[in-house]
Parts: C-alpha cells; sequence; structure tokens
C-alpha cells in the first residue's frame, strides 16, 4: 500500500456530496485491485465493490463523532446521506 496517502477532506466537512463519497469509492477500488477499468470478466465484481465500498463510506460518515464540530449525519445536509433509504 501507498505510504504517500493524502487526507481527501477535512475531518469536518458538512457538505460531503454523494459524488464525494462515489469518486473516494472508486479511487479505493482502482488502488487495491490494481486496475484503473477492469477487463469485461471483471468488471461486475469492479462495480460491486464500489458499491460496497460506497455504502461503507456513508455509514462511517453518518456514524463519525467530531468534537467542536458536531456528530454524525444529525449536523449535516440532508445532501450527505442522498441515496440511502
Amino acid at each position: 500500500m501507498c505510504r504517500s496517502i493524502k487526507t481527501l477532506r477535512e475531518p469536518f466537512t458538512p457538505q460531503v456530496t454523494e459524488a464525494d463519497i462515489e469518486a473516494a469509492a472508486l479511487q479505493y477500488v482502482r488502488k487495491i485491485s490494481g486496475f484503473r477499468a477492469p477487463a469485461a470478466h471483471n468488471a461486475a465484481a469492479f462495480e460491486a465493490a464500489v458499491a460496497a465500498v460506497t455504502e461503507a463510506t456513508r455509514t462511517l460518515l453518518d456514524q463519525l463523532v467530531v468534537r467542536g464540530g458536531g456528530s454524525g449525519a444529525a449536523d449535516r445536509p440532508a445532501a450527505a446521506t442522498t441515496g440511502r433509504g
């Protein structure tokens, strides 16, 4: 794993868009798989992994408590949890 991992966002940002979450998930899956785009025979597995990481990221952001900046989804605008059921 790369040791030069850079923080993609501040520890607490009120606006985390669905596009931010999906982009981070895609970046992770690309990095861990070693492929920028999967071959056709791996496309389903690649997309499933992106979806799973996206959901895990939403869960993480909803559950994080940042001292002095509020806690969880209650302190984020509705846009931060777009796409959740």
